[in-house]
């Protein structure tokens, strides 16, 4: 079974220079803005990779998941138009929720309870958008969905609930994409395509995983990136700002751009500490539902109160 794999590896190593001819010919590049910890023009839009890595999934399974595909598609589509030329918010919102309903109903969600499906939606649109978010620095997104991969695998080996060659060429690609951006100067960004498509197929995985439980605490799958993300815009709510607005407040920004930490350490200290988390959750998922509680509330309460200390200090000594 290696060889196949060894065959995807080739293809998408062959893809990427492709595409980069590609986005130089079209002027598919990152310039610096108010949200961006770079100083120079790069190439964006290099997550597109994972997009490929899915479709061989898709045509090597014989058409599994086709809503899922279906909607991975179509939130790859506009958010390669959103990198290129800046679609507008109602098109964009418009697609993302016709996605996201594709992929319930992939999983069977349409036949729970009618009150579950908008909060549902409002969930997944906002982790969609949260990972997007959280693409800020060289290898954050590769290292932490490298994370998510590894604790969705360990839990397949247990729950058997999602085909293991979607991970396995979802890990490919993420790989082929870190070999050009982890790196302290990327070759590529990920863009919005990167970032979107990747969260959509992990969201997919570990919703699989959940339905397949019953248990909800495999969320804790993207706990830190949640923490980041929901801290992050209660800070800027008490500083009055606009959270819809381009920014650098996360604390992986914070450390990177303000503390000057090595860009490279601080992705992946994420991954790490996502990792770490997500063996404690399959460790803990079989347990009874009051030690879950007990873990998760302990897991969130630590993730916070690091979260608080340490941009409360780095606020103080670097902005304030």
């Amino acid at each position: 079974m290696l060889v196949p794999y060894l065959i995807i590896i080739a293809l998408l190593f062959l893809a990427m220079p492709v595409y980069f001819r590609i986005a130089d010919r079209f002027n598919i590049i990152d310039k610096p803005n108010q949200r961006s910890s770079h100083t120079k023009i790069t190439i964006r839009g290099g997550g597109i990779v994972f997009y490929l890595g899915a479709l061989i999934w898709f045509i090597w399974s014989g058409a599994s998941y086709p809503w899922f595909f279906a909607g991975l598609t179509a939130i790859t589509v506009i958010s390669f138009l959103d990198d290129v030329f800046t679609m507008s918010n109602r098109v964009r919102i418009t697609v993302h929720l016709v996605s996201v309903l594709l992929m319930i109903y992939e999983l069977g969600g349409f036949g729970l309870p009618w009150y579950v499906l908008p909060i549902a939606l409002i969930l997944i649109i906002g982790t969609i958008n949260a990972y997007n978010f959280m693409d800020g620095i060289n290898g954050i997104t590769a290292m932490y969905s490298f994370a998510v991969l590894l604790s969705l695998w360990l839990a397949n080996r247990q729950e058997s609930f999602i085909d293991d060659r979607l991970l396995y060429c979802t890990a490919i690609a993420n790989g082929v994409f870190a070999f050009f951006n982890f790196r302290q100067r990327a070759k590529c960004f990920a863009g919005d395509v990167g970032s979107v498509s990747m969260c959509f197929i992990l969201l997919f995985a570990t919703l699989s995983l959940i339905f397949a439980s019953s248990n909800p605490i495999y969320i804790l799958f993207f706990a830190v990136y949640g923490v980041d993300s929901v801290l992050t815009i209660a800070h800027r709510l008490m500083k009055r700002e606009n959270i819809f607005e381009a920014h650098r407040s996360h604390l992986y920004q914070y450390l990177a751009n303000e503390a000057r930490a090595n860009r490279l350490m601080v992705s992946t200290t994420y991954g790490i500490l996502q990792a770490v988390i997500g063996w404690g959750v399959i460790q803990i998922a079989h347990l009874d539902t009051s030690a879950q509680i007990v873990f998760s509330i302990s897991i969130l309460a630590l993730l916070g109160a690091t979260y608080i200390i340490l941009k409360t200090y780095l606020y103080r000594r670097y902005i304030y």
